[in-house]
């Protein structure tokens, strides 16, 4: 078993999201002593705070913090005898704190000009970010810590891996792969997010494709191209990624906690139509 502290490390290098629970006060007899802690994460717990009722609470408000995205702390005060019916009779206070809780899981597809300017506004971001294509000699040399750099000859494939709710950005150096990551993404449908980079007349030419591969205009709404806030200009590789990012925030501000996996949560509502007609790539 896992102690605490190597399990707490442990989870946010994974950028697995996760509860500390810690024993700040005792009062008569108590299954353990203050200071005591214990992790949980929503699969799993590490360490104790003396196990019982108190425990089984306590795992419980956990995974309940964690279902809802909940990130501020959280005291809860227990009788252990009158409330949890436990023999040892005191009173025990334990402190709640949330660690790691990511906002985003955020996929990137293309290391080019704006996917390098784009990565480390994301990765600042309480946000997990893969960053994926098939060009070695194209990521830097330092990538971004809470990002992961994925080399594959079948940049398709990592659509099937990525969580439910994913932000899904698709600015690949080829517009067949731009189109075959479109079709992967939108037949899931169920990211929280998905960006297309490219013109007006690139969206048209998209949309003519896939309806011929059958699917209908609800599911193409949700596809955001032109891409970014359109109220922040230029074309520079840092101005497009601004803008991008602007528009991950708002949307991630906007459905923290939501599963969005219909096109009723339609990121057009959320924010003004983007009028960039062109973006470097």
């Amino acid at each position: 078993m896992y102690n605490w502290i190597d399990a707490l490390a442990d989870l946010q290098t994974r950028g697995e999201p996760c509860v500390l629970v810690t024993i700040i006060e005792e009062l008569g007899s108590t299954p353990r002593n203050a200071g005591s802690k214990m992790v949980i994460s929503a699969t799993q717990t590490f360490d104790t705070i003396g196990g019982g009722h108190l425990e089984y609470k306590a795992m419980q408000i956990g995974r309940e913090m964690l279902a809802s995205g909940r990130q501020d702390t959280h005291l809860e005060r227990f009788s252990l005898s009158a409330s949890l019916g436990q023999c040892c009779g005191g009173v025990t206070v334990l402190l709640f704190e949330p660690m790691g809780q990511v906002q985003a899981q955020i996929a990137v597809f293309g290391a080019g000009h704006v996917g390098r300017a784009l990565v480390p506004l994301l990765a600042s971001l309480p946000c997990r970010v893969r960053w994926i294509d098939s060009r070695e000699a194209e990521f830097p040399e330092q990538i971004p810590h809470g990002v992961r750099k994925i080399v594959t000859e079948e940049p398709v494939d990592e659509v099937d891996d990525l969580p439910a709710g994913s932000y899904c950005i698709v600015m690949t150096h080829n517009h067949q792969l731009d189109l075959e990551l479109t079709a992967a993404i939108l037949k899931r449908n169920d990211f929280a997010y998905f960006g297309l980079i490219g013109s007006k007349t690139k969206r048209v030419k998209f949309e003519h494709r896939l309806r011929d591969r059958g699917f209908d205009s609800s599911v193409l709404q949700r596809m955001r191209c032109p891409m970014g806030i359109g109220e922040v200009k230029g074309k520079l590789p840092v101005e497009i990624a601004i803008s991008i990012a602007g528009e991950i925030i708002a949307t991630y501000n906007a459905n923290f906690g939501q599963h969005t996996a219909s096109a009723g949560s339609s990121i057009a509502k959320l924010l003004p139509a983007s009028r960039r007609s062109q973006a470097l790539n």
